[in-house]
């Protein structure tokens, strides 16, 4: 976002000078805008961004075009690590007759989400924990749609990430642990036990990343594909349970 779309932010969230000089401060500061004024635009919707909450990505869209491309009628869909929920606020206004579960182990991350779904009254549940943990036994292989926006920066690599992100964003967010996929192993660990046959696991990672990734997720009995947008400047991971056993791995962009 240019200097200028922000300052039009910061004035139209501000109901008196004092108040615009109180965001101001906080911008120069360093915090991140979305934090600031409280909300964030994903995918065309306004989504509200507590302090110390991470800031959802353009580049995350490209797992909701796919999610939303490979949804079956009426899914069960599940968001690991789902920060403030943007993209499950996304597929519940887009899909019709979801089974919704948000999940993050992060209390102000969870305390946002909620927020954020709670219009969503009897069709989505937010849950915190560890990953599957807080989720009901009655999805068991069930799940249609499976999607994680997990932490994948490598450690050493933090701190060479934006002061915003380093600083007013939570590190659980971010740290992927060495190679960055230490979240995606565990995730791909169970993700047959928990999706429906035919189901898939999205997951964004990087353009550096994606070969490893297929390579985690293969390695747990997942068939993969590849996608990337040039537009949102992303790569993410596809994996499958596959009905036959068999695995297969192709590359593919997706662009809008």
């Amino acid at each position: 976002m240019f200097a200028e779309d922000e300052a039009e932010v910061l004035l139209a969230s501000a109901g008196t000078l004092a108040e615009l000089e109180h965001l101001v401060h906080q911008r120069v500061a360093g915090i991140p805008l979305e934090q600031v004024v409280g909300w964030a635009e994903f995918a065309g919707i306004r989504i509200a961004i507590d302090a110390g909450v991470f800031v959802p990505r353009r580049r995350t869209e490209l797992l909701l075009r796919h999610a939303v491309s490979l949804a079956p009628s009426r899914p069960v869909v599940v968001e690991l690590c789902c920060g403030s929920a943007a993209v499950s606020v996304a597929l519940a206004a887009t899909l019709d007759g979801v089974e919704l579960y948000a999940v993050d182990i992060d209390p102000t991350a969870v305390q946002c989400a909620s927020r954020n779904l709670a219009p969503l009254q009897g069709r989505a549940a937010v849950l915190e924990g560890d990953l599957y943990a807080p989720l009901p036994l009655s999805v068991v292989g069930r799940i249609d749609v499976l999607l994680a926006n997990a932490p994948y920066v490598p450690t050493e690599a933090i701190s060479l990430m934006p002061q915003e992100a380093r600083r007013y964003e939570p590190r659980i967010a971010l740290d992927g642990g060495s190679d960055g996929l230490q979240v995606y192993r565990r995730i791909a660990a169970e993700a047959t036990h928990w999706l429906a046959p035919d189901g898939h696991l999205l997951v964004e990672t990087s353009r550096r990343q994606a070969a490893d990734t297929v390579a985690i997720l293969e390695h747990h009995g997942l068939a993969t594909q590849v996608v990337t947008s040039k537009e949102l400047n992303a790569t993410a991971v596809i994996g499958r349970r596959p009905a036959s056993g068999e695995l297969r791995s192709k590359s593919g962009t997706f662009d809008h």
